[in-house]
C-alpha cells in the first residue's frame, strides 16, 4: 500500500467538517440539557429500536447502526432498561442471545427528545442553508460515508 498525503484542500475540508460536526452536536446537546432531557445517544438508540419495530434488534445489530462503541452501547442499554425505556427479551434459538425492544415509555421519551432535537436541526441547518444547499451537502456526505473500494 502506497502512503499518500492529503491535498491541502482535503485537510481544510476535514478540519472544517470535524469542527462543524462537533459544534452542531454540542449545541444540540446543550439544548437537550436545557430541556431536562437525556443526551443524543439515547435518541440514537431509541430511534433505531423504534424503526426496527416489535421484533427489536439484537445488540450486535444495534451496534452496527449507532455511533457508539460496543462497550458504550452495552452501558447505555443497561441504563435505558433501568429507566424502563427498553426491554431485553431472550432469543428462543440462542440461549445466551437477547433482543432489545423499545417500550411505550421509550417511544414517549424519543418523541420528547425529538421535539428539541428536530428544532435544533431546523435552527442550526435548515435556517442557514437553502433546500438546494442541504441536498448538495447530503449528497457529498453520502459519498464520504460509502467511499469507493479498492484504494
Amino acid at each position: 500500500m502506497t502512503k499518500r498525503s492529503p491535498s491541502p484542500e482535503a485537510v481544510a475540508a476535514w478540519a472544517r467538517l470535524m469542527r462543524v460536526s462537533r459544534q452542531l452536536v454540542e449545541k444540540t446537546e446543550d439544548a437537550l440539557k436545557a430541556g431536562g432531557l437525556p443526551p443524543l445517544a439515547w435518541y440514537d438508540v431509541l430511534h433505531e429500536l423504534a424503526e426496527a419495530g416489535e421484533g427489536g434488534l439484537r445488540p450486535f445489530e444495534l451496534i452496527d447502526r449507532v455511533l457508539l462503541a460496543q462497550y458504550g452501547v452495552s452501558r447505555l442499554l443497561a441504563r435505558l432498561e433501568a429507566e424502563g425505556l427498553v426491554e431485553k427479551l431472550p432469543v428462543s434459538d440462542d440461549g445466551r442471545g437477547q433482543t432489545v425492544r423499545i417500550t411505550p415509555g421509550g417511544r414517549d421519551m424519543r418523541r420528547r427528545i425529538w421535539a428539541v432535537y428536530g428544532a435544533s436541526i431546523a435552527e442550526l441547518m435548515g435556517d442557514r442553508l437553502s433546500a438546494e444547499e442541504l441536498k448538495t451537502l447530503a449528497t457529498l456526505l453520502a459519498r464520504l460515508r460509502h467511499p469507493p473500494t479498492g484504494n
